[in-house]
């Protein structure tokens, strides 16, 4: 094999596209495709210097153009709030457990208690959870 720079930067971009399908995170994947596209531009006759300048840009071009097509092309979730345990409790009808008097109480949610915050309500009514503030749920009656 030749000791011409181009295949050391064509060998290197390829073991980095490797590794990214070993190790996902999609920045090797552009890392790799910078080293190829100067291990061509090496090919065509660029210096030695140059090619770490070419190497360069071309990584940083890579990442932004990889980072902007993978932010536009999102694929939407089936369930957005997935890990948003806040945003999800919104909207659920919850079981008062301790009475809620002066704007304060506690409510049952799922397998947990919550403090809460809201008009008045008895033990064991029905309230609908509208906000959530830090550990305490806000309630309207159901």
């Amino acid at each position: 094999m030749n000791s011409d720079p181009h295949w050391l930067w064509l060998i290197a971009g390829m073991v980095l596209i490797t590794a990214e399908m070993i190790m996902p995170g999609f920045y090797l994947l552009w890392i790799g495709i910078a080293a190829v596209l100067t291990g061509v531009a090496a090919m065509l006759g660029l210096s030695g210097s140059a090619q770490i300048i070419a190497f360069a840009l071309f990584a940083i071009v890579s990442v932004f153009v990889g980072r902007r097509f993978f932010t536009q092309t999102l694929i939407p979730s089936d369930d957005p709030m997935l890990n948003d345990r806040a945003a999800r409790m919104a909207g659920q009808v919850v079981t008062v457990t301790q009475a809620i008097s002066d704007g304060a109480g506690r409510v049952r949610i799922g397998d947990s208690e919550w403090n809460a915050r809201g008009p008045d309500a008895a033990i064991g009514s029905q309230v609908r959870v509208t906000s959530v503030a830090g550990a305490t749920v806000m309630v309207e009656p159901a």
